[in-house]
């Protein structure tokens, strides 16, 4: 899922290329796509484009259509959905649900191809008049680049969850998900399983510090990289990572292999050593299938795996 990085160099490049120019038509592709009915989308086909701002993950286009109110185009890309910079672009291409077409401020025609690579549509468009109407789409996340120190520690300290879903839930903060709180976490020394309510004054501070720093990190590369393109190639898996989506793979800070937890459709890449103390956390399939065989540390695994398949801890 595009997170706060990759959202961010989106909106950047929208308002760089599109702000001051016109919205002349949106061609839906896929009918899971639209969400509202009221305003129709006839109603934004010539508005100016105002705006282009962050909500969380979703991308907002401000529309001024003469109407007291500004009309809202929101884009949510979820996982799979992605934007892409298509001149020309023809309603067949591979994997669109919609074509957003614009008339640039220098008058040239152009098109926002947005793509879903996946049976599941969970990408969404809506469109709201009036910015009341928008604030349903805040789920008031913190803004970790406006909080202070003290306002990101009352957020983690008001609700006991893991770490890894704090930092992830749209509720507590603003535009982080699973690729970007794994390097976070990694950058922190923590565990992602620890409970927000045992962590210390010091330990709030270094995740604090060390989630600016990453999400900047990554956005000031992600723009390095596009430049004055646009970001067609978004991934949540980059060579630049330390830990997500590097499963086995040796941890650049220390050389132990990644290791992961995987539930459900997802999964949490983590380092043992840099930051569980060289313990496995126990990955729910897996713990249950081996149970007491289930190792414990890294020289737990290392010798399971040395004794091969069917070998006993016991």
């Amino acid at each position: 899922m595009p997170e706060l990085p990759d959202v961010t160099v989106y909106v950047e490049r929208c308002r760089d290329l599109l702000v001051g120019g016109s919205l002349t038509d949106v061609r839906l592709a896929s009918p899971f796509l639209l969400r509202t009915v009221d305003p129709p989308l006839a109603a934004a086909r010539g508005a100016r484009v105002a705006a282009v701002h962050r909500m969380g993950k979703r991308i907002v286009f401000e529309l001024h259509d003469g109407a007291a109110e500004p009309l809202f185009l929101v884009v949510h890309l979820m996982i799979a959905g992605r934007l892409r910079w298509k001149p020309g672009a023809k309603r067949t291409t591979k994997n669109a649900v919609a074509l957003l077409d614009f008339r640039t401020p220098g008058g040239e025609d152009t098109t926002l191809l947005f793509t879903e690579a996946s049976k599941k549509k969970r990408a969404s468009l809506h469109l709201v008049r009036g910015r009341e109407a928008l604030t349903e789409f805040d789920r008031g996340g913190l803004d970790v680049f406006t909080a202070s120190p003290e306002a990101f520690a009352a957020v983690l300290r008001a609700n006991r969850h893991t770490l890894k879903r704090s930092l992830t839930d749209p509720r507590y903060f603003d535009g982080i998900g699973g690729a970007y709180s794994d390097e976070i976490l990694h950058a922190a020394h923590l565990s992602p399983i620890v409970m927000t309510d045992k962590l210390t004054d010091e330990q709030i501070h270094r995740l604090y510090t060390c989630t600016r720093e990453v999400l900047e990190r990554f956005t000031e590369a992600l723009r390095a990289e596009v430049g004055a393109g646009f970001p067609d190639k978004v991934t949540a898996f980059r060579d630049d990572m330390a830990v997500h989506g590097k499963y086995g793979k040796p941890c650049p800070a220390c050389g132990s292999p990644v290791q992961r937890i995987v539930y459900s459709e997802n999964e949490t890449n983590y380092c043992a050593t840099c930051q569980t103390e060289g313990r496995l956390l126990a990955d729910r399939a897996l713990s249950q299938l081996l149970k007491s065989d289930w190792p414990r540390t890294l020289e737990d695994l290392e010798e399971l795996k040395k004794a091969g398949p069917g070998a006993s801890r016991r």
